[in-house]
């Protein structure tokens, strides 16, 4: 169907079709950047030529030790050179790579361990012990420990366990790399957070790192040699497929390993970064530095945000620092950002309130992205009106595999032909997605809906408030009712009774909070807020609050 009439000869040959994976980007960048900066880490810099000769050592040395193509190995570091090195030299010999959060506990990490069948795991120093713990936990056959010692950090080896450095040794810089045969084998496998239970394993494929990192590339209005700051966590859906990214754009992955504003300054200063990407708290970081942290520079940052929409008050305090912020959004499950907030010329006259609103839209599909709309509960697109609440859902190259040795809920994610993602949104007549809540965090308060995400939105505005999160507290009367749990900005006050009456200005009666609570908030190591911890101490406040009541 759609041949032409006559195609004889008319085949794939190695003259006109390779697979595509995001291997070749390193392959390209070492023959003709040699001598550009790959690398930059704590005044270290590594060229393409030595980054490639590092990386084919780690896969003919992986090789030499056994693995073979579909083996596993497993990684348990910050962002550091090792863990960017992996990204290319686990793949390289054929297997599959999977970047393990470090702020896991040690019962989940060995869940991981023995769900993915590890093989090996290189791990930080520092981490040691966490590994050693997850893996007394395991029933099933352990992965050998590969110990990276971080020296430009300051730390020493244990000296239990085979250096990393010495694997590497062992490897030849004549290694001939594994390519994929088809480019659906399987690139990494990456674990949810698993907050409701289990953790499950998202598996990538090469074709969707690939496209994934030349959607970023637009999306980012990426020009050649771009220095890239790694904020968002290299085990976070592979960093946002930022190392597979950079080395197709000759650029410079500035790698970070502990995340706060003078480290975000000085690499702006020193490296001369040009992009990012992190979750809001990141901005709040950069809003909130003291001022011996900060560092003048004469360039525009871009930025890309995502993990939860960012309020329109931080995107205006955000832009004046000389920082461009493009919302983005998307899932472990979708390769880290499938939308964009695609900013259009008619919109370059806006100021305020209404561009920072514009600015924190969810947006539209990336390029590479099939589409992405929202279906209400039957998988009918809802109207697009900027009023009705859906779901959002997407198809196409830059959705996973699957969930590992999980067909269930492989199947019920795919259900109707899309991948369904828990978020609820609206679009609105141009096509552009705004979230509104996931669909666990909206708030029914006396029947009303109520988004915690505009209560959040509201809260922001206070000069006071440096960060909040809203939830459900249930409530006799109304079912439930918002609850506010917020962090005020060092050197500030404020009171419960000013923050509530302050919020009663901008919001509908219902959707005005109820309580305030002052905390810090808990949050992963990504930057999101861990609500589901807020939802258990709004629980007891509410139980404890009943007691008091029948006393």
């Amino acid at each position: 169907m759609g041949w032409l009439a006559d195609e004889t000869g008319l085949e794939k040959t190695a003259a006109n079709y390779a697979p595509l994976t995001p291997l070749s980007h390193l392959r390209r960048a070492a023959e003709i950047h040699a001598d550009r900066i790959a690398l930059a880490y704590r005044g270290r810099h590594v060229r393409y030529a030595d980054y490639m000769q590092r990386v084919t050592q780690l896969a003919a040395a992986l090789a030499g030790r056994g693995i073979r193509p579909g083996d596993v190995i497993a990684t348990l570091l910050p962002n550091i050179p090792a863990q960017a090195e992996a990204h290319f030299g686990v793949p390289a010999c054929g297997a599959v790579l999977n970047t393990i959060n470090t702020r896991l506990d040690a019962e989940t990490i060995a869940y991981i361990f023995g769900h993915a069948g590890a093989r090996m795991v290189l791990v930080d120093s520092a981490l040691i012990p966490l590994a050693e713990a997850a893996i007394r936990r395991m029933t099933s056959v352990a992965p050998q420990i590969i110990e990276v010692t971080d020296t430009e950090a300051g730390h020493t080896p244990s000296g239990h366990y085979l250096g990393y450095e010495d694997l590497v040794a062992e490897g030849t810089p004549d290694f001939d790399w594994i390519l994929p045969q088809d480019e659906w084998e399987s690139l990494a496998i990456n674990y949810t957070s698993g907050t409701t239970g289990r953790p499950k394993g998202v598996v990538y494929h090469h074709r969707g790192a690939y496209l994934a990192t030349m959607a970023n590339v637009i999306a980012w209005r990426m020009q050649l040699f771009p220095k890239m700051l790694t904020i968002v966590p290299l085990f976070h859906c592979n960093g946002w497929v930022q190392p597979w990214l950079v080395p197709m754009m000759g650029g410079t992955l500035v790698l970070c390993r502990d995340v706060n504003a003078k480290a975000i300054y000085d690499a702006i200063a020193d490296e001369g970064v040009t992009h990012f990407g992190g979750a809001p708290i990141v901005l709040n970081t950069i809003i909130n530095a003291r001022p011996e942290d900060r560092r003048p520079f004469d360039h525009i940052v871009e930025v890309f945000t995502a993990g939860a929409p960012p309020p329109a008050a931080t995107l205006a305090a955000i832009e004046p620092l000389g920082f461009n912020v493009t919302q983005v959004y998307g899932l472990t499950e979708t390769y880290g950002p499938a939308t964009e907030c695609l900013w259009k010329p008619e919109w370059d006259s806006t100021t305020g309130e209404d561009r920072a609103a514009l600015k924190a839209r969810t947006g539209v599909a990336m390029a590479m992205l099939d589409a992405a709309a929202v279906h209400d509960s039957h998988g009918t697109p809802v109207p697009r009106d900027a009023a009705h609440l859906g779901e959002i859902a997407m198809r196409g190259n830059l959705v996973m595999k699957g969930y590992y040795k999980n067909p269930e809920a492989t199947a019920e994610a795919f259900k109707g032909g899309w991948f369904r993602s828990g978020d609820i949104a609206y679009q609105t007549p141009d096509g552009y997605l705004k979230i509104t809540d996931r669909a666990k965090d909206i708030i029914i308060s006396g029947g009303e809906n109520v988004s915690s995400v505009e209560v959040e939105g509201a809260l922001m505005h206070h000069p006071a408030v440096s960060l909040c999160a809203v939830v459900a507290k249930p409530d006799d009367k109304w079912g439930e009712v918002p609850c506010a749990f917020v962090e005020l900005k060092p050197g500030q006050t404020a009171t419960e009774e000013e923050l509530i009456r302050f919020a009663r200005a901008r919001l509908a009666g219902f959707a005005t909070p109820k309580a305030v609570v002052f905390c810090d908030l808990p949050k992963t190591s990504t930057g999101k807020i861990q609500k589901f911890e807020l939802r258990a101490v709004a629980k007891l406040m509410a139980q404890q609050q009943q007691t008091a009541q029948s006393a």
